[in-house]
């Protein structure tokens, strides 16, 4: 662990050779769109020989992406997820296995974390503002009434029908810690489908890699400094690799002189504390997405103990203390003389879907 004055954490995709180095027998091409979806900034990238072919694979990933988001946002009235949320306490509903799917996993990693991760908490989402409106905090009483609607061991699956059933009325689901990491995942497999060979796509934060760089080299994912975003400390190298940042500095409320986190702990309806930021680095975006908001919940010793349990996991945090601390196996590498960044620092998580 290293002691950091005033240092966050911010995923950083650096595309440095964008001179790319081609040889006759490589011809690789590196194209790359970026425009918002689900509500956040979307980055695709794809590196093939043909670059009709790569535009045509971003289009289509993109397309995966606006599919998903009809099916899981819970901020559009014509998704299978509203249509969950307005049933609530009444009448199970049936959906796609897609969408079944994607609950049955949440709920095993709820488990996993002991309900630090949990879709349920989307129940509480009106009492904590961070859009610099709130001023006071709620009452305690208010909080409290919060979470009496959350609870993952309150949905229930009936796999005979694909259907999912909210126990209560009141309850409501919501994917924003772990909705667009399953994107990122969907449209990687898309674009590799249609022949691509290396690409990221970045949610965000939530970032997947495969292949390598036109020019051979590996993609590099710097620690930036977000006070000065053209600064890198250390890196880590991204193959077949998913890193999830989520953190508490790019949006919150500040009130009485403390700083509030927007993730919100879902067993007591208060904000997170104690970590600045997570980086979970897995073969898996959505898997990353989840586990870097239940980190953050859990804090240092238990999300670090919790990590360090899971084969192929790994994870970076800020402390509140300004620390930074890494499970067993994460080997982070310095350089001298790395290129500079770019592009600006990659954000955590914090839109809502």
């Amino acid at each position: 662990m290293y002691k950091l004055l005033n240092t966050l954490l911010a995923a950083l995709l650096l595309m440095h050779g964008a001179a790319q180095a081609q040889t006759p027998q490589q011809a690789l091409k590196t194209q790359k769109k970026v425009l918002l979806l689900m509500g956040t900034r979307f980055e695709l990238v794809a590196v093939s020989e043909d670059e009709q072919l790569s535009n045509k694979a971003i289009e289509a990933g993109i397309a995966e992406i606006q599919r998903i988001e009809a099916l899981i946002s819970e901020w559009q009235p014509t998704s299978q997820t509203s249509a969950i949320n307005r049933s609530a306490g009444g009448m199970a509903v049936s959906v796609d296995e897609e969408l079944y799917e994607l609950i049955r996993r949440s709920l095993r990693i709820s488990e996993l974390t002991g309900g630090a991760f949990d879709i349920s908490w989307a129940a509480a989402d009106k009492v904590w503002k961070f859009d610099g409106s709130m001023k006071t905090l709620p009452d305690s009483q208010t909080v409290t009434n919060s979470i009496r609607h959350i609870g993952y061991n309150k949905i229930q699956l009936i796999p005979e029908t694909h259907s999912v059933y909210l126990q209560e009325q009141g309850m409501k689901i919501g994917f924003g810690a772990i909705g667009k990491g399953y994107a990122a995942n969907r449209a990687r497999d898309v674009m590799r489908k249609m022949g691509i060979r290396s690409g990221v796509v970045n949610a965000a934060g939530d970032l997947i890699t495969w292949g390598k760089q036109a020019d051979g080299q590996p993609w590099y994912i710097g620690i930036a400094d977000p006070a000065e975003k053209d600064k890198v400390f250390s890196w880590l190298t991204a193959d077949h690799t998913a890193i999830v940042t989520s953190g508490s500095y790019e949006k919150f409320a500040e009130i009485g002189g403390k700083r509030y986190a927007h993730i919100i702990d879902p067993r007591t309806g208060y904000p997170a504390t104690g970590l600045k930021s997570v980086t979970i680095i897995c073969p898996d975006a959505e898997l990353a997405d989840a586990l870097a908001t239940a980190t953050m919940v859990l804090g240092r010793e238990e999300g670090l103990y919790l990590i360090n349990q899971l084969k192929g996991v790994e994870c970076l945090m800020i402390t509140d203390q300004d620390e930074m601390v890494t499970s067993e196996n994460l080997h982070l590498h310095y350089y001298q003389n790395k290129p500079q960044p770019v592009k600006a620092a990659i954000p955590a998580k914090t839109s809502k879907m």
